[in-house]
């Protein structure tokens, strides 16, 4: 059997789109900014698998004049270490291998937190109780030094899907001891209105407790590339339907054959064909259609499911390095955020494929 090989560049697909900014977006944006007065604290969520990529510059923008809080959700799904960390793990003691991964855990999470100074950043679990009382200790403590009577108010924020209801539910269990205060979906656009406060700390004689308020994801205007729309779609920050499934499956199927090809042996050999990779999962899964043809399309929104399960490896989607840091910073300025910039953008992308279209055609 010939020695697999991975893709090691996925192409860039040109007639991706760029852009899930909707009304209810717009409209969520703007109510956040009349609130802002009464807001301490401006608590942001990304999404840790794509740390780069779930940064949504209108936060920084229209939310500025208020402390942030960066909690990078969902960090048990981007927990392991790449496929050479495991490699080495069968040729040299365990124990070393836990420290080298650790290691590794800890020096992503040291250039993060120094990308995002002067801003605090933690990183959360929301299953973990442990996690999430980190995240309300800062609370705590941020309120304890605002020294109000009323109490504090905070806001969570962050694009669609990245965990903020789950965290604002988990605080709330944690801190208050109540049931859920806000509903959660697999598919983003669940919250779609700004939510009353919802207490996640008790108060005593000094001070009301500390106050959180949900609101809805907002999308970035303008998506600087095509990558970065994929590991988006891909996380659920845009619905299944915006992103034809066998594209984004073969995007996952690119990024699991860096990370493991061995994750999807129960299904098929390592392969970079998306096509015969869904052809054997829908046989193996049952997923056909009339006279036993293939369901492709059930079968790459399966498998999609299943990593944002944490059930076919648990790993970053970004490559969190300096160089990449500096790279999403210029394309941030380069780009601007404002809704102006997104839809010249869009309004040229259009224009040169109509141009390309005619060119072809003479």
């Amino acid at each position: 059997m010939a020695f697999f090989v991975p893709r090691m560049v996925f192409p860039t697909l040109d007639s991706l789109p760029r852009s899930y900014f909707l009304g209810h977006h717009r409209a969520g944006l703007n109510k956040m900014k009349t609130m802002l007065t009464y807001i301490d604290l401006v608590i942001e969520c990304r999404d840790y698998r794509v740390p780069l990529a779930s940064r949504n510059p209108l936060f920084e923008e229209n939310l500025a004049g208020r402390e942030r809080l960066i909690v990078y959700t969902k960090q048990d799904l981007g927990s392991e270490g790449r496929q050479q960390d495991r490699i080495v793990c069968t040729l040299q003691d365990m124990h070393l291998i836990i420290m080298r991964m650790k290691a590794d855990l800890i020096e992503r999470e040291r250039l993060i937190q120094e990308w995002q100074q002067p801003s605090s950043v933690l990183f959360s679990d929301h299953k973990d109780k442990n996690s999430v009382r980190k995240v309300l200790k800062f609370a705590r403590d941020h309120a304890t030094a605002k020294d109000s009577l009323m109490g504090s108010r905070m806001m969570i924020v962050g694009m669609p899907n990245v965990g903020k209801s789950s965290l604002l539910n988990a605080l709330r269990q944690v801190g208050v001891h109540k049931g859920k205060a806000a509903h959660t979906g697999a598919q983003p656009g669940v919250t779609r209105k700004i939510g009353t406060t919802v207490k996640i700390i008790e108060g005593d004689e000094s001070s009301e407790g500390v106050y959180l308020m949900d609101t809805p994801g907002v999308f970035v205007p303008y998506v600087p590339n095509s990558e970065s729309m994929l590991k988006l779609a891909l996380c659920g920050s845009v619905k299944d339907t915006i992103i034809a499934p066998t594209t984004l499956a073969d995007y996952l199927l690119y990024q699991i054959n860096i990370y493991d090809p061995e994750i999807y042996a129960d299904y098929s050999s390592p392969t970079n064909d998306i096509m015969d990779f869904l052809s054997a999962v829908a046989q193996k899964t049952g997923r056909l259609q009339k006279g036993g043809t293939p369901d492709v399309d059930a079968s790459a929104l399966w498998i999609i499911q299943r990593w944002r399960n944490g059930l076919l490896g648990r790993f970053v989607l970004d490559h969190i390095t300096e160089s990449n840091f500096e790279r999403e910073r210029r394309d941030s300025e380069a780009l601007g955020s404002s809704l102006n910039h997104a839809r010249k953008a869009d309004k040229e992308i259009r224009r040169q494929r109509s141009k390309q279209r005619y060119l072809n055609a003479g």
